[in-house]
């Protein structure tokens, strides 16, 4: 089932596009000191929540930075219940200071608040921590092998939130001239579509393709598109076109009766046949009109469902 949006695409205006990660909601787990990975608590492509482990990371560096941080922490706690005037104002900062720079060391190495906040008050567990999952996401890019030893910044894995997915497209000059920020257009992959809104273009025509990148960001809230499958993109029609309809799978469509394209729409908790008007086809899409937003018409199963239809002589004009 799909539920139908009033659009104006043209089937014509298309263009070749590959789906990649959203990076505003994408996080490279990449520790900043040296590290040395000591145990392993998810797999590539598990689904993790937020807060969830990843893995248990440890080593002299981050032992020293985690002991750094106790020490200062205590010192400035130390200082802060100090009667005023006791010391100067300038050793006071620079005690404060450089707490709070052990903490930032700590952080870099994407220890949790919480995580800093129990270190500081049991120093017993100096020398590892559990490195926890910042976002919801799948786990990606994972090469974290228990035992191993990594420099300072080596990304260990990507945690990816596939809610929402980018589509990098390549047009034309004359079809860039035709799009701005916020043009809605249509993706499809495969036998999949997908209303998806332009958010950022190159202004740069590539030297060799002689086509400008197009940025779309498109809703996949089943997670069932990924990342690195191909796509295309299809433009919205010039102004002044006809008026709005809808798009959808040439699969939607099967012949009534009489010859008349018709789909199957969603109604009373069944399913009936209602006759549209096909205006262009175009790569396995139809361009129709005769039904009204929010719809939802069947876009897989509608030859069997006529074939029902044909076989109970059910008439779709209700006479």
């Amino acid at each position: 089932m799909a539920e139908l949006s009033a659009t104006a695409f043209n089937l014509q205006a298309v263009a070749t596009a590959q789906l990649v990660v959203d990076k505003d909601k994408t996080i490279t787990i990449a520790p900043q000191l040296d590290m040395q990975v000591l145990k392993r608590h998810v797999v590539p492509g598990q689904q993790v929540q937020k807060g969830q482990p990843l893995l248990t990371i440890g080593g002299a560096d981050i032992a020293a930075a985690q002991a750094d941080y106790v020490n200062a922490a205590t010192e400035w706690d130390r200082i802060k219940r100090m009667s005023k005037g006791t010391i100067s104002a300038s050793q006071r900062m620079q005690t404060e200071v450089n707490a709070e720079l052990k903490r930032a060391i700590l952080q870099s190495v994407m220890m949790s608040k919480q995580q800093i906040a129990e270190l500081a008050t049991s120093p017993g567990s100096i020398g590892q921590f559990q490195l926890l999952a910042p976002i919801n996401g799948r786990v990606q890019q994972d090469v974290a092998t228990v035992g191993q030893v990594l420099t300072a910044g080596t990304p260990l894995m990507q945690l990816t939130d596939e809610s929402y997915l980018w589509v990098e497209a390549e047009l034309t000059p004359l079809q860039a001239d035709q799009v701005n920020m916020g043009t809605d257009v249509l993706v499809r992959v495969g036998s999949r579509t997908r209303d998806g809104v332009i958010i950022g273009r190159s202004h740069e025509i590539n030297s060799q393709t002689r086509t400008e990148q197009v940025l779309v960001r498109m809703a996949n809230p089943g997670h069932d598109l990924h990342a690195g499958e191909f796509a295309e993109l299809y433009l919205a029609a010039n102004q002044g076109a006809e008026p709005l309809g809808f798009i959808v799978p040439d699969a939607a469509l099967t012949r009534s009766g009489d010859g008349d394209w018709q789909v199957f729409i969603e109604q009373d908790g069944g399913f009936s046949a209602v006759e549209v008007s096909v205006v262009e086809r175009q790569r396995g899409l139809s361009f129709i009109r005769g039904l009204v937003p929010q719809t939802r018409v069947v876009v897989s199963g509608a030859f069997f469902l006529a074939s029902e239809q044909a076989k109970s002589g059910f008439d779709i004009h209700n006479h």
